[in-house]
Order: structure tokens, then sequence, then C-alpha cells
């Protein structure tokens, strides 16, 4: 056996490596995987500078966690030569070596190099240093649970490791951004509702990605949230379109598309069945899809596949008037879990002529920087008791109930949920846009709705994500024209939410 980096070499066949960055990107999407390997390179998307800058703050926060002197380690990055890597990898294991940095572990098709090995219980853990939390979710009084797609990477190298008896036991470590190590049980069930282990999720990814790598699977492209970051967005998005996919429907996900597909493949065919045809009882035929779910999206197939559509309000609302209203948003650093600009446009009885935009931002990134916008803007929301505030999903609030929990002497938990008062503060997404609207576009994000209502945000590029990589560049280099780009998309964020507000009003005449 031979072995070329990134590529495993069976007889005279060469087949890529099964690797534990290849695993991560297969929990986000398949079809990248694929892509990735065999697509056209000239059918790519420039990287976008936010994944440029997750990349480069992921090797400073190694770097920086190797230089701060908690680790003493046998540092292996200097050896480029993947199989001289692997081989004082091993020499390392033999002799016990107590932890080693960027060694190189293969067994068969796989391939790993684990930021850190370290000795313990007789064999080694693997741990990966990551520039984020090493859980998610954790927050409104919910446990954190581990990331899938660093759990399949942590079992590639458990795996390898077992497999040349080296492993120290199924479970691997998590360094955070915050300096937790993170232990992730990679046998424990993942929850009450989720029987299955880690582990076994992760033997179903490898089972996928076997099937790719051998070109015996070919995996279906599907629309989702977390396409616009990826390089592949252009090409697939025209081949969804093109194949009329059913991800096209908004909340309508690979897994769903998945069990409609042997019998409905298309957008233009769920638009033209009887929903009733296809229920029972109060169940539909299609595994995980409910009798209104079926029903809410036939209701969207129609509407995309009408030329002359328009959106429509499927339920009474109420919404509240007042003769102040502020339109509410924050910009957050999730890698430094930094709250960095809150932003109010305040508009007085009804008239757009009125409004003004307000921004808290934090000049630096120190924790009395953070604490101060915090307070500032708490104390201008309350400034107006009568106010209505206007929100566009539950991250606000979420985002606030933490900061009083970061900074409790400027107010207290119950003075946040007295903020929040649905009477008082509505969420615009969860409580008007999905309960009570249609409309006749891809998905609900406040992007998509204000622009088909025919807004348009300064910026050639918005997006929160954008934000985040605006604000790292403002961290190092101070530019007066960052922080302003910073803002105007923040207002022009707020503004989007009265523009959908107003269009939203007008549907219930």
């Amino acid at each position: 056996m031979g072995f070329t980096d990134g590529f495993a070499v069976y007889g005279q066949a060469m087949e890529p490596a099964i690797t534990a960055s290849l695993l991560y990107n297969l929990v986000q999407c398949p079809k990248r995987v694929e892509r990735d390997l065999f697509g056209d390179p000239a059918e790519r998307d420039e990287v976008s500078p936010f994944v440029s800058m997750l990349w480069e703050r992921g090797t400073l926060y190694e770097s920086e966690v190797l230089a701060s002197g908690r680790f003493t380690v046998l540092d292996l990055s200097g050896v480029k030569d993947a199989a001289e890597n692997e081989r004082l990898t091993l020499d390392a294991m033999r002799r016990s070596e107590p932890l080693i940095y960027a060694g190189r572990i293969r067994a068969a098709e796989l391939v790993g190099i684990p930021d850190l090995l370290r000795f313990e219980n007789g064999a080694y853990t693997p741990i990966d240093i990551k520039s984020g939390r090493g859980e998610e979710g954790g927050e409104d009084d919910h446990d954190g649970k581990p990331k899938l797609h660093y759990a399949v990477q942590l079992a590639l190298y458990v795996d390898v490791l077992e497999r040349l008896g080296f492993s120290a036991g199924r479970y691997g470590v998590i360094l955070d951004v915050q300096g937790r190590e993170v232990r992730y049980d990679l046998t424990a069930a993942r929850g009450p509702k989720t029987p299955l282990s880690l582990w076994d999720e992760y033997q179903a990814s490898l089972t996928t990605a076997q099937a790719i790598v051998s070109k015996n699977v070919s995996p279906k492209g599907a629309l989702a949230s977390s396409c616009k970051l990826c390089h592949w967005y252009s090409k697939c998005v025209a081949v969804l379109r093109a194949d009329d996919d059913l991800t096209l429907i908004p909340v309508l996900g690979r897994a769903i598309r998945d069990a409609m597909h042997d019998t409905i493949d298309t957008v233009s065919a769920l638009a033209a069945i009887d929903p009733e045809a296809f229920i029972e009882k109060g169940k539909t035929v299609f595994k995980g899809v409910g009798a209104e779910r079926l029903k809410t999206f036939h209701a969207r197939a129609r509407l995309l596949t009408d030329p002359d559509a328009k959106p429509y309000l499927k339920a009474p609302i109420a919404l509240p008037v007042s003769e102040v209203e502020f339109f509410f948003d924050i910009e957050v650093d999730p890698l430094r879990d930094f709250t960095y600009l809150h932003g109010i446009v305040e508009r007085r009885g009804g008239d757009n002529a009125t409004e003004r935009f307000v921004a808290f931002f934090t000049e630096n990134e120190s924790p009395d920087a953070e604490r101060a916008a915090f307070s500032d803007s708490i104390a201008y929301l309350n400034s107006v008791p009568g106010a209505t505030i206007w929100y566009y999903s539950k991250y606000e609030r979420t985002i606030y109930r933490k900061l009083q929990a970061r900074y409790p002497d400027v107010c207290s938990a119950d003075e946040i949920e007295q903020l929040f008062d649905p009477a008082r503060t509505i969420d615009l997404y969860n409580d008007v846009v999905t309960r009570a609207t249609e409309w006749p576009t891809n998905d609900q994000s406040i992007k998509t709705l204000a622009k088909y209502l025919g807004f348009a945000w300064r910026d050639n590029n918005p997006s929160g994500a954008a934000s985040i990589e605006w604000f790292d560049r403002w961290v190092r280099e101070r530019d007066p024209a960052v922080k302003a780009r910073i803002l105007d998309y923040n207002e022009d964020d707020c503004r989007a939410t009265r523009v959908l507000l107003d269009g939203i009003r007008e549907l219930a005449y």
C-alpha cells in the first residue's frame, strides 16, 4: 500500500481519502463533498470573506493556545511529508509521548490530523482546538449539546486510533474558544428522542462518505440557509431551479424532500396534487410530514408556480399601533462571544419621514464596552414605555438574556422578560410571518421578504456573516469606513423590518 496526501492508493487505483474535514463538510451537505472531490473548479464561487476569516481565526486561535504555555507538546507541524509525519506520530505513540501536536494518523482509507493527541489511560485521546463554542444550543435554559460536525471529526480520529491499537476509548475533547475542554462521549445516546449515539451517526456518515468517494452514490443537493456561504452556491441553486427541486419551498428540507421524492418530485408536481388524496385518518403517506404540513407545502408550491402570485394572510392578525415604534436589530460576533452593536430605528406617528437611527456600538472589544452598549440600549428601549418594539426572530431576546446574566448590574432578569413581553415587543418572524402569512418566495428571511417588497440594502453583500467579518476587520484596522459599513448594514436591517411590517399591514386591508 502506498500513500499520497489526501488520496489512498489501492493497487493501481487512486481514491480520495476520507478525512475529518470531509466528514465535517458531509454533515453540512453531502453534495458539497461530491462537488469538492469531482466537480469542475471553474464552477466554484469565490470563497466568501467570512469563510476566509473563519479559517484565519481558527489558525490564529490554535497558535494562541499553543503559545500560551498551557501545553508542552511534541510539535510535528513542521513535518510536511505525509508518510514521514505518520511514521514519527506512530513512533511517538509507541513511546507514550504525553502530548503530540499535528500528528498524522492513518488506517486504510481513513486519514486524520487531530490538533492534539493526549496520552491518558495508557493510550491516546484526540483533542481538536476550535475557535467556536464546544457545544451548540445551551440558551433559554436548555443544556448545550455536542455539535455533530465536531463529533464526526473526533470519531474518525478515535476510529483510526482503535484500528492502530492506540485508542483510550470512544470519546474525544473539543478545546473551545472559551478555553473549556468539552468532552464528547461518542457512545452516549444523543437524547430521549434521538436514541442513536454520536458513534452511530459517525458510522452512518462514514458509510455515506465511502459511497460518495467510490462514486457509488451521487447525493442530491438541497437548498438550505447555510448554502449561501458555500463556494458551490451558484452552481447548486442553478441545478435546483432547473430540477424544480422541492427544497425550493420554504422549510421543506432535504429529509422531507427525500421522503416525498418517489411520489412527488418537483414543486410543480406538488402544486398540482390534491393534498387530501395523500391523507388518511389524519396522517399522510409521507414519513415525517403531518397533514397540516403537507397542506402548507402544497399552498407554498402553488404560490411558487403561479407567476401572478401575491403574498396573503392565512390567519387573522392583530398588529398593535403606537405613536412611537422601535425597529430593533443587534450584531453579534459568535466567535468572540461578543455583542458589538445594538441598532434601533425609531418612527413616530407611522410617518417614515420621522425615522431616525440610533446605534450603540462598541468602540473596542472589552467587557466594559459591551456592558456600556447593552446598558445604553436597554435605557433607550425603555425610554418610551408605550412604544412598540419590533424585531425579527428570537435571537435578540436570547442574546439579551445572556447579556443580563453576564452584566447583572445593568438590569434584572425580570426586567429583560418585561422588555420582551409579547404585549409590547413582537417577534415579527415567529409571531406574525410564520403563523399568519404566506409568500411567493423560497424562504422567509428578512432579506428575502423585504427585497420582495422593494427594499434595497445599500451594501452589495448584506448578511450577518458579512457584518461579523467587517467587525473582525474593524478590530484589526480601526478603519472608519469599515465601521460605517457595519452601521449602514444594521440600519438597513432595522428599516427592512419596518418595510416588512408595513407590507403585512397592507395585506390586512
